[in-house]
């Protein structure tokens, strides 16, 4: 039986980590699942942002969660600047709700809150 993830969430960052999350992405294009990959048309202000969205088969999900821990990772573009942080939201067809906090340099895997249940169905 195949299972399926549903995956959608953001990440925020300075323009030198924008630069570099688009490297991450581009060295690891497939011909599905990095369709998922979002971003604005044009960068304003201070803070770029960067989006996912998709379903993904549960064997592929550790493609996804690879990149964003190299994009965790990244130095800001400054000192006074936060490293790349964000949040995802996963939906297991199996195991329920699973939130990915990207924040302090890595990615934190923690249980779906019950106010994000609603997410699931």
């Amino acid at each position: 039986m195949v299972v399926y993830v549903s995956v959608r969430g953001w990440l925020e960052c300075d323009g030198s980590q924008l630069a570099a999350v688009k490297e991450i992405i581009a060295g690891n294009t497939d011909e599905h699942y990095s369709g998922g990959w979002g971003f604005p048309v044009r960068r304003f202000n201070w803070t770029s942002y960067v989006f996912y969205g998709g379903d993904v088969r549960e064997e592929s999900v550790s493609w996804l969660l690879d990149q964003l821990t190299e994009m965790a990772a990244l130095p800001a573009e400054h000192d006074d600047f936060p490293k790349v942080q964000g949040l995802f939201m996963l939906t297991h067809e199996v195991e329920g709700l699973v939130e990915w906090q990207v924040r302090d340099g890595g990615v934190h895997v923690v249980p779906g809150g019950g106010s994000h249940q609603y997410l699931g169905n």
